[in-house]
């Protein structure tokens, strides 16, 4: 049996920011669920968009990537200023 997973806009956008990050740092997706005591198919899921994480899984992500938590999720600000806001019309 199969299960199809769907991804989230929000975890697409933090997944690919994940990965970004994960790559330039020289992490596999099995180092980084190491360091952030999680397991390689949850780092996985989040890359992909299919899970979005918890506060503390981003505090540990940020912390085992060596980053500010600012870094994961200002992307989220990036793309908020390219798409209207929904009181204009």
């Amino acid at each position: 049996m199969f299960v199809t997973l769907k991804s989230q806009p929000e975890g697409i956008i933090f997944g690919q920011r994940l990965r970004e990050l994960r790559t330039a740092r020289g992490l596999s997706q099995t180092a980084l669920a190491d360091l952030c005591g999680s397991n390689h198919p949850f780092i996985s899921e989040l890359e992909r968009g299919v899970k979005v994480p918890s506060l503390t899984m981003i505090l540990r992500l940020a912390q085992a990537l060596e980053c500010r938590v600012y870094e994961l999720v200002s992307v989220f600000d990036e793309h908020r200023e390219t798409r209207p806001s929904p009181d204009a019309v």
